[in-house]
């Protein structure tokens, strides 16, 4: 599996770099009133998607340290007051149950 996932990511390259070799051509972006600037498209395309990355992956990592710190916390408690069940109750022993009666035969 490691094997097809290496795969992926070396074709993933593969693709970004024939994309970017392509369309190495200078963009003209207007910053303000009379202000413009020129980058190349490829460098455009990577900064806004790290632009849009960024602020998810720290959004996961403060969702996942907020849940960690809380396991740690429960973890804690559990360890300064722990919880001991009762033993089970034995099973009660089967009586015997009396044989039906006999239905009443004329013969």
């Amino acid at each position: 599996m490691q094997f097809l996932r290496t795969i992926l990511w070396v074709l993933l390259a593969v693709g970004i770099a024939i994309f970017a070799t392509a369309n190495w051509h200078d963009v003209m972006i207007d910053i303000g009133a009379d202000l413009r600037m020129a980058i190349k498209l490829p460098l455009l395309l990577a900064l806004t998607f790290f632009l849009g990355a960024v602020p998810t992956m720290l959004y996961y990592r403060a969702r996942l340290w907020k849940m960690r710190r809380r396991i740690d916390q429960a973890q804690r408690a559990l360890d300064a007051h722990p919880y001991t069940p009762a033993p089970p109750p034995t099973p009660a022993q089967p009586t015997r149950a009396a044989p039906p009666p006999e239905p009443d035969s004329p013969f």
